[in-house]
């Protein structure tokens, strides 16, 4: 459903819903996946982990492993280049791909091995001599803050290596990203109700299906090449010649089919590993995560401790707001801060706000991003507080937030001026939608409402399209490809040319065949490459005017390009198709290439909101949700078929984080549910149909009006749910997961 009517166009592609370009290959089992390469001298990799959280790795002895028949090669962090002292906020470090020294969280690596079969290589890490001296412990940002915490990197707890303007003295805190604007005291001061409350979220983890993997072979002339299945082979490329310390044009990655991402596929985890077992055993080696070691030793999403305080007057102004946020970063760090700030108070103008947000170490792997990373944290707590206040002043929800909705030329609260932005259009949509005034019946029943915001990414990309004697194009770009982008940017490109998408064939280019395009993330696919396939058409234009100008023998401006075909300005006589064409550049000069390769701005924020009804067993807690609708700013949706489907996928995955979702931690720091049957991740029998509703506010930063899309929607469901959960039952939760037994005992509580 669109809410916004398009202007009458000439768009003949964008905008209309193609089948996608791989869609056989999947569904008939054709593509491949980084799993499914298979090499001639093919060893198998596999990693010993640490029983541990926290420990110090007093010896390894890898002799009895190195000795079992089968083995190729046994690896340890000797192999690897020693990390030095870990500095706050330090990017790739090799102790974090194997142990140097000390284990920080369970499921650090601490050696690999390399054999001839994947059941020898397990055989053989059971054979490694590992001694441990076990320390304690901290798997959450209040017990990694608090007084006498164990302290995770030395050197942390040395006065002069502090974090400058922090609050918190903590030698486990690594960062602090602060942002101030106006008179915080004055604005509380003018307001005639303050707010302040506190949530909990526990860690989750993004739950691709396909396990992280990765495949590597040296040649005999020492270059290195590389099959995995990631958000962006440059990105993994760059990692793993940073920390082999190799020159990236000795190393090419190949991108394969991808199993879904979300942010959790853009760190090198195995890559640097079947690597270096790939150098000393001289044979190719693959590596593949079990589901438990995704889980235990891939980067989940942070837990969290949120504060959020607003002030406001009678009338329903905001005055004044504070957030004060502390994510886990994990063992390395890497909470999710900066986007967090982006989008804590996004959907609203403030003059007068202060955000403090914390990165602090915790003995879990390092936080990673997830879809629209941070955002869907901090929007629970600050949306469950606006529709608090609201209820207070006895104003709607919706009429509460418009009245203090962010609108273009207000600048947000990290900072960024607002360009053209949708968050006023969307509360409009809900406001007016059927699903916000239908009666609610039943006992135990609620509604919720809650904002949501992304800020978008953008990056360098590159796009080659060869024009084929036939008509047809071969069309390559770096993008990955995980939610159908490459059709996206083929519908781009076709649109320009005046072509069919169909005579378009997209494909994703290796590190060596495609120029540099930084990684499918931040909802930015769509737009940079999309963009980039937009410039390679006009090339592809300009170039085919000069053919046909050659041809007929007219100067170029002559010439125009109209209707997916050339003509002359002014003899209607003289016209060809580009098929017409494209058959005649072997005899008038031969290949026509588009290139582009371009760095765009104007990407911009996408805002959304969702409108949830539920119903709460009083006896169980159990929340079961009747009716969900989802609304977003998706700029100018290319396919609104694709589009749609990310805006309910973010949205089961909001649910899922909402109610049922975590890392359930035991006392000696281990994770207990390490597997699907034990990770609770909402299915089809948990989830009615979500309703999704377009709302096209164009974005002039874009050819085509595009805006990132894919992550905006996993931010409104905690509190959506939080609300209707509060509307159904007069209880305010906060902390997640919402699951029934936290519902019951709360239901309990207040019964007395």
């Amino acid at each position: 459903m669109t809410t916004t009517e398009r202007e009458e166009t000439k768009f003949k592609v964008v905008g209309t819903r193609p089948v996608r370009h791989d869609g056989i290959e999947k569904v008939t089992g054709q593509a491949l996946f980084g799993a499914d390469i298979d090499l001639n001298g093919l060893l198998h990799g596999k990693v010993l982990r640490s029983p541990h959280a926290h420990a110090r790795v007093v010896s390894i002895d890898t002799s009895r492993a190195e000795s079992l028949p089968g083995v190729h090669a046994v690896i340890t962090g000797n192999d690897l280049s020693p990390a030095g002292p870990m500095q706050r906020g330090s990017g790739n470090r090799t102790d974090a791909i194997l142990a140097q020294g000390k284990v920080l969280y369970k499921g650090h690596p601490v050696a690999a091995v390399a054999a001839s079969s994947p059941h020898v290589a397990e055989e053989a890490i059971t054979l490694i001599d590992v001694t441990y001296e076990p320390l304690p412990s901290v798997t959450n940002v209040e017990d990694a803050v608090a007084p006498g915490a164990p302290v995770l990197h030395e050197g942390w707890d040395d006065p002069s290596n502090g974090v400058p303007g922090s609050e918190i003295d903590s030698p486990n805190a690594a960062t602090l990203e602060r942002h101030v604007r106006g008179d915080l005291e004055a604005g509380f001061a003018e307001a005639d109700l303050i707010v302040e409350r506190e949530f909990r979220t526990k860690t989750v983890h993004q739950g691709y299906i396909e396990p992280q993997n990765g495949t590597a072979s040296w040649s005999p002339e020492g270059r290195l090449t590389i099959w995995c299945s990631s958000q962006g082979h440059f990105g993994i490329r760059d990692a793993v010649a940073d920390l082999l310390d190799i020159p990236v044009s000795q190393l090419k990655v190949v991108p394969m089919e991808i199993g879904g991402g979300f942010g959790g596929k853009l760190t090198a985890y195995l890559e640097p590993l079947a690597a270096v077992l790939s150098k000393k055993s001289l044979r190719p080696v693959k590596m593949t995560m079990t589901r438990a070691e995704v889980l235990e030793a891939s980067g989940p999403t942070a837990g969290s401790h949120v504060k959020v305080k607003i002030g406001v007057t009678n009338e329903g102004r905001i005055t004044a707001a504070s957030g004060k946020f502390l994510f886990e970063g994990g063992a390395f760090g890497g909470g999710p801060v900066a986007p967090a700030c982006a989008a804590i108070f996004a959907p609203y103008n403030l003059e007068n706000v202060r955000i403090d947000g914390y990165d602090i170490v915790t003995n879990k792997p390092s936080t990673r991003a997830y879809r629209a990373p941070g955002a869907p944290i901090v929007a629970y707590a600050v949306e469950s507080v606006m529709d608090e206040i609201a209820e207070m002043l006895d104003i709607d929800p919706m009429e509460f937030r418009l009245l203090n909705v962010a609108r273009e030329g207000i600048r947000r609260a990290d900072g960024v001026m607002n360009g053209r932005i949708g968050a006023a259009e969307v509360m409009e949509a809900v406001r007016s939608h059927p699903h916000y005034v239908a009666p609610r019946d039943g006992a135990n029943h609620g509604r919720g409402v809650a904002m949501g915001f992304c800020r978008n990414n953008t990056g360098p990309a590159c796009v080659i399209a060869n024009v084929q004697d036939d008509g047809r194009i071969s069309l390559i770009e770096g993008s990955v490809d995980i939610g159908g982008s490459r059709t996206v940017i083929a519908q781009q490109l076709a649109e320009v040319l005046g072509i069919p998408v169909e005579d378009v064939n997209p494909s994703i280019g290796d590190t060596d065949s495609i120029g540099f395009t930084s990684n499918t993330g931040g909802s930015g696919a769509a737009f940079k490459s999309g963009w980039a396939a937009h410039e390679a058409a006009r090339d592809i234009i300009t170039q085919l005017t000069e053919r046909a100008a050659l041809i007929w023998d007219v100067s170029p401006d002559q010439v125009r390009y109209e209707d997916g075909g050339v003509e002359h300005v002014s003899d209607t006589e003289l016209r060809m198709s580009f098929r017409e064409i494209a058959g005649m550049l072997p005899d008038s000069g031969g290949p026509v290439v588009g290139r582009a390769n371009l760095n765009p701005v104007g990407q911009s924020g996408s805002y959304s909101a969702n409108i949830v009804d539920v119903e709460v067993d009083p006896d169980t807690g159990k929340v079961d949700i009747l009716r969900y609708t989802a609304f977003q700013d998706v700029g100018f949706a290319i396919h609104p078929s694709y589009v749609e489907g990310q805006i309910q996928g973010g949205t089961a995955q909001g649910v899922g984080w909402a109610l049922n979702e975590e890392y359930f931690m035991g006392d000696d720091g281990a994770m207990l549910n390490t597997s699907l049957l034990d990770y609770r991740m909402p299915t089809t029998l948990d989830l009615p149909m979500i309703e999704t509703v377009l709302v096209e506010v164009n974005n002039p930063g874009h050819p085509f009006g595009v805006r990132g899309v894919g992550e905006a929607n996993i931010s409104p469901p905690m509190a959506a749910l939080a609300n209707a959960i509060h509307d159904a039952t007069g209880l305010r939760l906060r902390e997640l997961p919402m699951n029934p037994q936290a519902v019951s005992k709360a239901i309990q509580e207040k019964a007395g």
